[in-house]
């Protein structure tokens, strides 16, 4: 028999974890279903600085606070992987790998994941050399020389971090200029032990068992350059995780969820929140306002 809950929210991230706070509080039963670890990418965060009344806590922390709040105002949280939602008449089936679930009203958090360079070996030698957390693996790189592949502000947060750990970083980005903020460019350009490999193209990832280098190719001048490098740390930007939804709500070109600022989507009890939905700033004060407007926006229609 499927188990019932008034609201079931898809992602215990930021945007799920604040909007199983409000759906309880308003006297909702909220389900989250999570096929990883609750608190999102935030967890990997050593320092979370920006969040308004809170000067400083890791990630890991604002993690647990915001479990701990929604888990004692009774929401549920199973980890269990969503394998597909079917619009029903007058309810919501959720099928995951191991139950089925009924609700009145879904809210998609599913957030974003890190977007790969598609190269060779790449997937491979996660673990051996390549790596999309700089705060995770930095540490076994001490002293070595790595090589940051990116231009916005987390390649540019991860170079930092990286340059207090290793003999020398290579940033290694597609274009002339950066696109980090300009305070973060400025202290990387502080480091003695970075350089900056800029407008080249990622060619190859070399070594046998794992990775030893890069090649790189200058885009002006057409020449290969083979940098030796223990580690590359890729931070080119997130991908949302979207795919099995694209039969019940409306994506984006880019596989995002067509929502605005209400959090609802094409379909009527089908919400979307945080990083998996269309917008511009991508923050955790952005992921719990939206986790706290779509939770509301659900049990207004609840009661509609």
């Amino acid at each position: 028999m499927s188990k019932a809950y008034d609201i079931v929210i898809v992602g215990a991230g930021t945007a799920g974890l604040s909007a199983a706070i409000y759906a309880q509080r308003s006297g909702k039963s909220a389900l989250v279903l999570e096929e990883l670890s609750y608190g999102g990418q935030i967890i990997n965060t050593p320092e979370v600085a920006n969040y308004p009344g809170i000067a400083k806590i890791s990630g890991f922390d604002f993690a647990q606070g915001l479990y701990d709040q929604a888990t004692g105002l009774g929401a549920v949280v199973e980890f269990e992987s969503v394998t597909g939602i079917e619009n029903a008449e007058g309810k919501k089936i959720v099928t995951t790998d191991s139950n089925v679930y009924e609700a009145g009203a879904v809210i998609l958090a599913t957030g974003a994941k890190n977007r790969p360079l598609g190269m060779e070996h790449e997937e491979e030698w996660i673990g051996s050399g390549i790596s999309y957390c700089a705060t995770c693996d930095g540490a076994f790189f001490k002293g070595k020389e790595v090589a940051v592949a990116g231009g916005g502000n987390t390649a540019l947060e991860d170079a930092i971090f990286l340059s207090g750990y290793c003999s020398k970083v290579y940033l290694i980005h597609r274009r002339n200029e950066l696109r980090g903020e300009k305070h973060l460019q400025e202290a990387l350009r502080k480091k003695e032990n970075v350089e900056f490999v800029l407008n080249v193209a990622m060619k190859e990832l070399v070594g046998e068992n794992g990775l030893s280098g890069v090649v790189v190719t200058d885009k002006e001048s057409g020449e290969d350059r083979t940098i030796n490098v223990s580690g590359l740390f890729i931070a080119i930007g997130q991908m949302p995780n979207n795919g099995k939804f694209e039969n019940l709500v409306a994506l984006d070109d880019a596989g995002y969820i067509i929502a605005g600022e209400d959090c609802k989507t094409n379909t009527d009890g089908i919400f979307a929140a945080g990083d998996c939905r269309t917008k511009t700033v991508r923050q955790l004060t952005t992921a719990a306002a939206d986790g706290a407007v779509a939770a509301l926006a659900a049990c207004a229609f609840l009661e509609s």
